[in-house]
């Protein structure tokens, strides 16, 4: 027959009713706690929840943990000591702050999802992981019971007693932990919606913002066989997960081939991310690629998504990676290896699944030679590399090119799109193109808005002070040379005559030595009289 026990949950009915007036669950689990430890007979009371493995290098439990991916951590706790009446016990760190799946009393109910009811100790259990303190307490009984949601054991409640359990306690102390576990798993419910929903309005803003910027292309345009070398890359490696760099001078259109790849991937219902890495500041390299949570730093008002969680499932295209610093790279390198990140301030550990797009227009090899580029941040970027000809190399491009890129910004600017002539071409092809396809569009964009009469005149300059068309500077003097009023009218005389050669004897009108020359047809006329220049161009 059991001895005689005081109750071990005061007037348990008024306990769950206060429960379902709790909207957050940490007040609902020290809630819990507090009103069972209240009980006199009650030593003990202590809630576990089941999280993501942390702090595993100075868990005393270590050895014993078969599975470090996840383990219970102590959230909630109270009671009272007769040997130490002083001691803190709502604290919830200590030996106990960890219990491994599977492992002791504890980590056994979180695995087999099971309760352990034990109405009066006697003599020795190998269950329990303190023997002196059980002894000293006068611990007599033990409840520890799963908290179960949907077949799934969120955690573990147990209650330590100084006097027998009866059934009617083990009974309330059944409804309570299911009353928990159902809180909990609400709660969880309802983060896991609000994060989503937090998510997609981060991944809204991005895309809107993405949509408000000025994009230099929307689709590849040519058909040179540089370009047909990269679409082929493209093509093989787009179906893939794999890593790819692109490399290739400013302007190549380094953004436009990621956007391709991710396009056709098995990603492209997912977002696509970017990070311009060159236009971050070095203390907020961390709270841009990982997020932070609120108050972690000077300035964080609010909780805020990493880019690496706004890819995830998706792709996150790194631009410049060459101007992270080396000393922040090992971070980054590790979310690329284990795809684990921790947001500044916080402890947890989440996943992300992204594929990565880099690109530069640095020599990451040699700079990783050098010891300026970590060497194994850039293999891992390395996998599949693809390089963009620069402009210059694939000329035979330009005329589609242009057309493309004329009628976006004629679009973007309000205006109708003027057709190029046979002599803009041949003035387009004739440049070397130092900003590449970037310089082509702001060249285009200036001759639009600069034009009269849909005639496009097209201001172009070459680094070095080269001009690009038939002028003055090619001929044999150098810059320094000053020439006398007959060399430079005998030079005129030639430049006319030459344009004159290509354009057929036509002074006026589409592809005209005057349209051409970027003169009026009056001017040209004018001149070829005062040169004695015939249209036949050899008088």
């Amino acid at each position: 027959m059991l001895e005689h026990h005081s109750p071990l949950i005061e007037n348990p009915r008024c306990l769950l009713l206060d429960l379902a007036q709790r909207r957050d669950v940490r007040d609902a689990l020290r809630l819990i706690v507090d009103r069972i430890a209240a009980s006199k007979s009650v030593a003990l009371t202590r809630i576990w929840l089941r999280r993501p493995g942390l702090g595993c290098d100075t868990c005393r439990m270590r050895p014993e943990c078969p599975d470090r991916s996840e383990c219970l951590h102590l959230v909630a706790s109270a009671g009272q000591s007769v040997v130490e009446p002083e001691r803190d016990l709502t604290k919830t760190q200590g030996d106990f702050q960890r219990f491994p799946i599977g492992v002791r009393k504890v980590g056994k109910i979180a695995a087999s999802g099971k309760p352990l009811e034990v109405q009066a100790i006697e003599g020795e259990h190998s269950w329990i992981a303190d023997p002196a303190w059980f002894q000293a307490e006068g611990i007599r009984g033990f409840g520890g019971q799963p908290l179960m949601h949907r077949d799934k054991v969120l955690g573990v409640l147990a209650v330590f007693s100084r006097s027998t359990i009866s059934e009617e306690d083990f009974d309330w102390l059944r409804t309570i932990a299911d009353h928990a576990a159902a809180s909990l798993g609400n709660a969880m419910a309802w983060e896991e919606i609000e994060s989503l929903r937090k998510r997609l309005e981060m991944e809204n803003e991005y895309l809107q913002e993405q949509l408000n910027e000025d994009h230099a292309f929307g689709e590849i345009v040519g058909k040179s066989a540089s370009l047909r070398k990269v679409t082929e890359q493209i093509d093989l490696v787009a179906p893939t997960d794999s890593t790819v760099l692109i490399t290739g001078q400013s302007g190549t259109g380094k953004e436009l081939v990621a956007r391709e790849i991710h396009r056709r991937s098995a990603r492209a219902d997912r977002p696509l991310i970017k990070v311009n890495c060159a236009a971050i500041p070095r203390e907020l390299y961390d709270s841009e690629f990982f997020g932070h949570v609120k108050g972690s730093f000077t300035g964080a008002m609010r909780d805020r998504v990493g880019r690496f969680e706004l890819a995830n499932g998706g792709t996150l295209f790194l631009d410049e990676v060459g101007e992270i610093p080396l000393d922040l790279q090992s971070k980054l390198l590790r979310v690329l290896q284990e795809g684990e990140l921790e947001r500044v301030g916080e402890e947890r550990t989440r996943e992300v699944d992204v594929r990565i797009i880099a690109a530069t227009n640095r020599d990451l090899k040699a700079e990783s030679e050098a010891g300026s580029f970590r060497s194994d941040l850039y293999y891992r970027f390395s996998v599949f590399p693809i390089e963009l000809p620069p402009l210059s190399q694939r000329t035979e491009d330009i005329p589609l090119l242009a057309e493309h890129l004329l009628k976006a910004v004629a679009r973007r600017v309000g205006r109708e799109s003027p057709r190029l002539t046979k002599a803009n071409i041949t003035q387009l092809q004739k440049h070397s193109w130092p900003g590449n396809i970037r310089e082509l569009q702001h060249v285009l964009e200036r001759a639009l808005i600069t034009s009269r009469s849909g005639r496009l005149s097209f201001d172009l300059r070459d680094d070095g002070n080269k001009p690009s068309t038939d002028s003055a500077a090619n001929s044999s003097h150098q810059d320094d040379n000053v020439m006398t009023e007959q060399e430079v009218r005998a030079l005129e005389a030639e430049n006319i005559r030459r344009a004159l050669q290509k354009c057929n004897g036509k002074v006026s009108g589409d592809n005209g030595a005057a349209q051409l020359l970027g003169i009026k047809p009056t001017t040209l006329a004018s001149r070829m009289k005062k040169f004695n220049v015939g249209r036949n161009s050899n008088s």
